[in-house]
């Protein structure tokens, strides 16, 4: 089974994102960590996290790459675990076997965007619409992974 895992191509996550997510961590979309996120109040931080990042599993920090990756069942399942346990934590989830199914279902919906060889390099977009969040997921050419972060310049609130 393939699943979307950080990557930093430079030090720009690290500066972009607070927090960013490790490299190596198992990484799901995340929308759902900006339910209750007013958008438009959001330090800029924030408003890119929403705008261009995947949610690291283990530490709930940003990255703006994943890349393909293979993960036994084992692993995925553990993954499973202490994705619904930050649900129960962070987001009030009243226990655990409740968290279980969303977090199985985040994490099935990420397997669901890893259909691409090992080591593929994959980008995610939201915009608020009127009909809700639009969610996009890119997928990087190889000529063009090394370019990343060079397209803008990181500045400190």
């Amino acid at each position: 089974m393939y699943l979307p895992r950080a990557i930093q191509l430079d030090r720009s996550d690290l500066e972009i994102f607070n927090p960013a997510c490790q490299p190596g961590e198992w990484a799901v979309p995340g929308t759902f960590a900006f339910a209750d996120t007013d958008l438009e109040s959001a330090d800029r931080k924030q408003q890119l996290a929403f705008r261009t990042a995947w949610l690291g599993v283990e530490s709930f920090g940003h990255t703006t790459l994943v890349e393909i990756a293979e993960i036994d069942e084992a692993g995925f399942f553990r993954t499973v675990e202490q994705l619904a346990q930050h649900l129960v934590i962070r987001y009030g989830a009243p226990s655990l076997a409740a968290a279980l199914p969303a977090a199985r279902a985040e994490l099935d919906d990420a397997a669901s965007l890893s259909d691409h060889k090992l080591g593929t390099l994959l980008a995610i977009e939201r915009e608020m619409t009127d009909d809700g969040v639009k969610e996009r997921v890119r997928v990087i050419k190889p000529e063009r992974a090394q370019d990343h972060a060079r397209i803008w310049t990181v500045a400190e609130d």
